[in-house]
């Protein structure tokens, strides 16, 4: 059954910081490595991103890289791109560096409010959640549907689980900084 965009069997999940060389392109790349591990591929789940002040074309940082082989990720052949009307319209999540990328995101329009968050704050309020009251994802195309579900469950939390403070959901920018 087609979703609110006209999606059907794909679950897409948007990371979006500022220039998308740096902290976006890590956690697109750390994203779908976990997924690859865990579920034995993507399984219908499409990871991507973009940056609102975006290096359209640039390679991305030379650090990022480096961390990303680190944790045995695939740096190779990442593209950095600038954030359009038409990557929030097709997300099914949107996950961001920080609460002014989010709010930038949902100042696009299109819905994403309930589907925007930033990555430490939808962590956060994952982690809540009972696996018991997700879908199984052992089906055919069932991990989509619990994504989907996840997603629906984190927002209804929003607002009852707060952040320890307004740092706590911000994912701080190293661009530039030497690796420690």
């Amino acid at each position: 059954m087609p979703d609110a965009r006209g999606e059907t069997g794909t679950f897409r999940i948007l990371h979006v910081s500022t220039g998308n060389v740096c902290r976006s392109p890590i956690t697109e790349r750390l994203t779908r490595h976990a997924l690859s591990h865990r579920l034995g591929g993507t399984r219908g789940i499409l990871v991507e991103s973009a940056g609102t002040w975006g290096h359209e074309g640039a390679p991305m940082e030379t650090h990022a890289a480096t961390v990303l082989a680190d944790y045995g990720a695939d740096p190779a052949g990442f593209v950095g791109r600038e954030l359009l009307d038409e990557h929030v319209i097709r997300a099914d999540l949107v996950l961001t560096a920080t609460r002014d990328h989010r709010a930038q995101v949902i100042s696009m329009g299109h819905s994403a409010g309930l589907r925007t968050f930033t990555l430490k704050e939808f962590t956060r309020l994952v982690r809540a959640i009972d696996p018991a009251t997700l879908p199984d994802p052992e089906p055919a195309g069932a991990v989509v549907d619990r994504a989907r579900t996840l997603v629906r469950a984190a927002a209804a939390l929003r607002g009852w689980l707060l952040a320890p403070s307004v740092e706590a959901d911000e994912v701080h920018d190293p661009y530039g900084a030497p690796i420690t």
